[in-house]
């Protein structure tokens, strides 16, 4: 993902223009025309796929609050629900009370007795003293605030089974791990569409197949398998269409393109599963979307970048003259001339670069610690998302409204990044954003139960949000080029084990109901000082070789803010070295290539 650009612009009328990057070539063709608009609502069906499928499992699972234990002798006695619960249930046990929704009643003792002799006898109220069991035949449920049985009530995973929604959560990310492998290999070595569409394709039938699930393990299987298309079924378009976008403009592209549909997706699946009421029909409706897909080689244009690396240069060119029809340039010819020389130049380094490994980014001493904060960083933040959605069951009983309030945070939080990620850098608003996070978090657990607990818990959400936005490009910019592609594949498959452990964090109110916030507020603490020893991106030189890698940000102040001119910018070390500069201080920025992520 790029995000600034050349400050050196060719100037024409002074010899041949000088095509040296992919990005220098755009401003002829158009850097935000009419294509690149066609390109920006052609991300919004696929980033609805994103957020179904990151999401559905959510609602696919839900388990209402108040269940108690099916007892089949009182059918014929027809009881209310709270005459059934009067006689036949006991009070919680101690270990329920803990729980963050507890009831006033055990969701998962019984009382052994003769149900058909008491009531014979007239009574209508239990005894404390009458033996108790665990639930020997199901379990009902109170459907008013989830109106529809998931498959987590209709398989019974509740109480001593309760982690088996957060083991199928799991297995999706499993899935995931295994996916970016597989459909990383086919983009590398088919093309980015052939991957976009088998991702697509695979997501779709895996998500209908897990209508028909009526077991555990059936169900774990499908959802490993939906598994396998997450985030490569929206991220390899986002990056092609982040590729052909100017470099000036790739902050408002990527960060209102994912912000506007990814908000409109999250905050309208909760509503699409309140009024379709039924997990299966749920399951087949959010896999439609990706239908979009299927006519993905007819409206989506293949990867530049990837026709450059497979050597068909005429193939790239050919996109680019029709980019330029479409938004209406006039290119000389001497441009594409220009430009396919450098494409030769471009291949000739590819072959040197091809000779690293991600294994190199660790040779180094500094570069090895900027790695491995950069995986610390990313594993946490995507923990402390994870976490803070899940916990929305435990929060608030209406889940629904809850969990839209949440998922519409990703707005603002885009608007914000687009605002002032280029203006405060990436550095100081990833600590003040992870640091709100952990702030609010506290304020949620210092609060009685209710809809102020939930505000602040959005709130925190909303910082984990921008974090999360800054991180997704933080890796990308300060990694060297000849490693860049690997080391951010490296710390977003990290980050899918985050992903798989995330959902049992609220498992943690077993022991007290605060400690989900707890253990995410703390964990959003760390994170936020973890970003302060990371070197500062905007307006800097970025890296290419493994040296200039380790040695970037060496120069840099700790205070030194990008927005606050008063604010030193050089260490004053280096200040006393002669003739050194900085480039954020005297302007000129340097170019990311989006199309190496």
């Amino acid at each position: 993902m790029t995000v600034v650009v050349d400050s050196a612009k060719t100037e024409e009328g002074n010899g041949p223009p000088k095509i040296e990057t992919f990005d220098d070539v755009l401003p002829y063709v158009g850097e935000a025309g009419r294509y690149q608009l066609f390109l920006f609502f052609l991300l919004l069906p696929f980033t609805f796929v994103y957020a179904f499928l990151y999401f559905a499992q959510f609602f696919i699972t839900l388990v209402p609050a108040e269940h108690w234990c099916h007892i089949p002798e009182l059918k014929q006695w027809n009881l209310t629900d709270h005459q059934k619960i009067a006689i036949s249930i006991p009070p919680p046990t101690s270990e329920e009370l803990k729980l963050e929704s507890s009831t006033s009643f055990s969701r998962c003792y019984m009382y052994d007795v003769n149900y058909n002799d008491i009531l014979s006898k007239g009574a209508t109220e239990s005894d404390p003293n009458w033996p108790k069991v665990p639930c020997r035949n199901g379990w009902e449920y109170n459907y008013t605030m989830i109106p529809y049985a998931s498959i987590a009530t209709e398989l019974s995973w509740v109480c001593e089974r309760t982690f088996l929604s957060s083991a199928a959560q799991s297995a999706f990310f499993v899935g995931s791990i295994i996916g970016g492998l597989i459909f990383g290999y086919i983009a590398d070595h088919y093309g980015r569409i052939p991957a976009l569409v088998s991702c697509n394709a695979v997501g779709f039938f895996a998500s209908v197949a897990t209508a028909f699930c009526n077991s555990f393990w059936t169900f774990c299987l499908a959802r490993l398998i939906v598994g396998t298309s997450f985030d490569n079924c929206f991220n390899i378009l986002f990056i092609i269409v982040i590729e052909y976008v100017g470099p000036r403009y790739r902050t408002l592209f990527a960060n209102m393109s994912f912000g506007i549909y990814f908000a409109a997706a999250a905050g309208l699946l909760p509503w699409i599963a309140y009024w379709i009421a039924d997990w299966r029909i749920l399951s087949i409706v959010t896999a439609f979307p990706m239908i979009v897909a299927f006519i993905g080689p007819w409206i989506v244009p293949e990867s530049a970048r990837w026709y450059i690396m497979m050597g068909n240069t005429s193939k790239a060119i050919e996109m680019l003259q029709k980019f330029a029809k479409v938004n209406g340039k006039n290119v000389k010819q001497e441009i594409f001339d220009e430009f396919e020389k450098s494409c030769k130049s471009i291949a000739e380094k590819d072959n040197i670069r091809q000779q690293y490994t991600v294994l190199d980014l660790f040779k180094l001493p500094r570069l090895a610690y900027i790695t491995i904060i950069l995986i610390i960083y990313w594993l946490l933040i995507v923990l402390v998302f994870d976490g803070h959605v899940w916990n929305m069951k435990l929060l608030d009983p209406d889940v629904f409204t809850s969990f839209s309030l949440a998922s519409m945070t990703e707005l603002p939080a885009a608007i914000l990044l687009a605002l002032l990620l280029d203006r405060w850098g990436r550095r100081w608003m990833g600590f003040a954003s992870m640091f709100l996070c952990g702030v609010f978090s506290f304020i949620a657990i210092a609060t009685p139960e209710g809809y102020f607990t939930v505000a602040m818990a959005i709130l925190a959400r909303l910082g984990v949000n921008i974090a999360a936005n800054i991180g997704f490009q933080y890796a990308a910019e300060m990694l060297p080029t000849v490693v860049r592609a690997q080391g951010v594949s490296l710390i977003h498959i990290i980050g899918y084990f985050a992903h798989i452990i995330g959902p049992y964090i609220i498992y943690l109110s077993d022991i007290s109901p605060v400690l989900p916030l707890v253990v995410l507020g703390l964990l959003s603490f760390v994170d936020a000082f973890l970003t302060l020893a990371l070197p500062e991106t905007l307006n800097q030189d970025l890296p290419e070789s493994l040296q200039e890698g380790n040695d970037f940000g060496r120069e840099q102040s700790f205070w030194w803010i990008p927005c606050i001119s008063s604010t030193p910018v050089l260490k004053k070390s280096y200040r006393t070295k002669k003739g050194m500069t900085n480039a954020a201080f005297h302007g000129s920025i340097q170019r990311i290539d989006s199309t190496r992520l």
